[in-house]
C-alpha cells in the first residue's frame, strides 16, 4: 500500500471527507485530491498534521508499519486500543502481560484439545 492508499484509507476510517480533513489541517481541499491521487507529496509539517488529526503516525502514512499490520489484521478495535496502551507500559508490566496472554491463550488451546 503506498502513501496515497494509506491517507485515503485512514481518513475514510475516520468518517471524515476529503473537504472536511482539509479544513481541519489548514489546507486547501485540492491538496488532499493531489495526495490521494499520488500527484504530490506533503511537506513534513502537513504530514504531522495529517497524522494528529487521523489518529496514525507520520511513519505510517509515509512507509506504512507494524502499526498498520496490526490495524489491518485485528478487527477488534477495543482490543488494540489495549495493546497500544501496553506498549507504553514499562518492560516488567509488558512481561507480566505477555506471561499472562500465553498463559490464557495455552489454557484455552489445552481445552480446545480436550474437547476434540
Amino acid at each position: 500500500m503506498d502513501f496515497k492508499d494509506r491517507l485515503k484509507q485512514a481518513r475514510t476510517q475516520k468518517g471524515l471527507s476529503q473537504s472536511k480533513l482539509a479544513k481541519e489541517i489548514g489546507m486547501h481541499v485540492t491538496n488532499i485530491s493531489r495526495y490521494e491521487r499520488g500527484e504530490n507529496k506533503p511537506t513534513s509539517q502537513a504530514l504531522t498534521k495529517l497524522g494528529d488529526v487521523l489518529g496514525v503516525s507520520a511513519d505510517y502514512l509515509m512507509n506504512g508499519s507494524t502499526e498498520d499490520m496490526a490495524n489491518n489484521s485485528i478487527s477488534d478495535k477495543e482490543l488494540l486500543l489495549q495493546f497500544k496502551k501496553v506498549e507504553h507500559l514499562s518492560n516488567d508490566k509488558k512481561r507480566i502481560v505477555k506471561e499472562l496472554l500465553d498463559a490464557f491463550l495455552l489454557k484455552d488451546s489445552i481445552k480446545q484439545q480436550m474437547i476434540l
